[in-house]
């Protein structure tokens, strides 16, 4: 396990530099319109403020790809957080040289430094070994915590060299929720442990899948990547998408589930569309019998019972990714029915873990947050987690 901030003695006046993740999104009058990001790190602003920290805050907007483009300015999520806290929030426009430090000099205890988007740097970025940008940001602070999980999985310079200079170098309370969380639902799970695969591709999805199947007693493959399984079996699939370079790889899946026991449900009725839009003829089709000009878009009604029914009995449940296109609500049925079906099983005691980018905005869309025991608030992060990736920017913290 990795230090936390809860680890550290008297920071009383302290500076921490703190890397978060508050790449929100803005609409046209640079508006914050979901601010899940902001409110996940209030834990940790809060903790530190109450120790008389001063708090500086490195984080990243868009992909501004080492460029001075003030569309992806951090200064509107500045104001935003300023409303959130109830206080004025420091906005420091060059985080490095003269300037911040100038300007970071004025920082009290217990108040809050945002410093402009760290991308506006190329040496952010950088794949190399060079450490000068690390060592000057290194200077504006007296200690390190990293609470964006959602870009641990980068090797950039704020997420991870930092942390090898600037010294403890811990997690905040975020970034110690996410890594128990996944952790505790893959290493020491109550079972039955069931996960839900979904998503439109297999090959995204290979490592997810391989390393599951050493962990869960049941798997339920959804989404656009079960047609290629079924394609692997002989099945009829019309036009519904597929990776023919895969399907050998679905049948090695396979093989390795029916080895361990592992019980891999599968829809076997689907929601077919001559028209992705929605607005042509929709019908239900067995999956294995699909007409041409029809495509699978979402799970049917006897495969949404089949779904519900494993994850009502299941005691750790980890969902990574849709059983359907379930951003056009015509199709989005079958993703809906797994969601209620985990928070039924919340609700009855299970640990359920919803990971990945497109399960995260499926959740919020049909559920609330807190109806699951954790929503990850890293896409690429929590898939790399659960693949059993080292993640660059958990590794350089310091070990408990």
């Amino acid at each position: 396990m990795k230090k936390s901030i809860k680890d550290l003695g008297d920071i009383q006046g302290k500076r921490a530099l703190i890397r978060v993740d508050v790449n929100v999104p803005l609409d046209a009058d640079k508006n914050v319109t979901d601010d899940t990001r902001i409110q996940a790190i209030l834990p940790t602003v809060n903790f530190l403020k109450e120790k008389g920290a001063k708090i500086i805050l490195m984080a990243h907007l868009g992909r501004p790809k080492g460029e001075w483009n003030p569309e992806f300015t951090l200064e509107p999520v500045a104001k935003y957080m300023a409303k959130v806290l109830g206080e004025d929030v420091l906005f420091v426009k060059s985080p490095v040289g003269e300037g911040a430090d100038k300007e970071l000099e004025a920082l009290k205890d217990g108040q809050v430094a945002l410093l402009e988007n760290i991308r506006y740097y190329k040496a952010e970025e950088a794949k190399d070994d060079d450490m000068t940008f690390a060592e000057e940001l290194a200077k504006l602070g007296d200690f390190y915590v990293n609470d964006a999980f959602g870009a641990a999985h980068r090797k950039h310079t704020s997420t991870a060299k930092v942390a090898e200079i600037l010294k403890p170098a811990v997690a905040g309370l975020l970034m110690e929720k996410e890594i128990r969380c996944l952790s505790q639902a893959l290493d020491n799970p109550a079972r039955p442990f069931t996960a839900v695969v979904g998503g439109a591709k297999v090959s995204s999805k290979i490592g997810v899948l391989e390393n599951l199947i050493d962990k869960v007693d049941n798997l339920i493959i959804g989404g656009g990547m079960a047609y290629t399984f079924v394609k692997a079996n002989g099945g009829k699939i019309g036009n519904s998408i597929c990776e023919d370079d895969q399907i050998e790889v679905a049948k090695a899946i396979e093989a390795k589930a029916a080895a361990k026991g592992v019980k891999l449900v599968m829809a076997t009725d689907v929601l077919v569309a001559d028209d992705f839009s929605g607005n042509g003829t929709n019908k239900f089709s067995a999956i294995n019998e699909i007409e041409d000009g029809f495509e699978g878009v979402d799970a049917g009604p006897d495969s949404r019972k089949a779904f519900a029914d494993v994850l009502k009995s299941s005691k750790t449940i980890l969902m990574n990714g849709p059983v359907g296109a379930f951003e056009n609500p015509k199709f989005a049925e079958g993703t809906k029915a797994v969601l209620e079906a985990i928070v039924e099983a919340t609700k009855d005691g299970a640990v359920s873990v919803i990971g990945g980018g497109d399960s995260v905005s499926a959740a919020k869309k049909f559920c609330k947050a807190e109806d699951f025991t954790h929503v990850s608030t890293g896409g690429g992060a929590s898939l790399e987690f659960i693949e059993g990736k080292v993640l660059p920017g958990v590794a350089a913290l310091d070990e408990a």
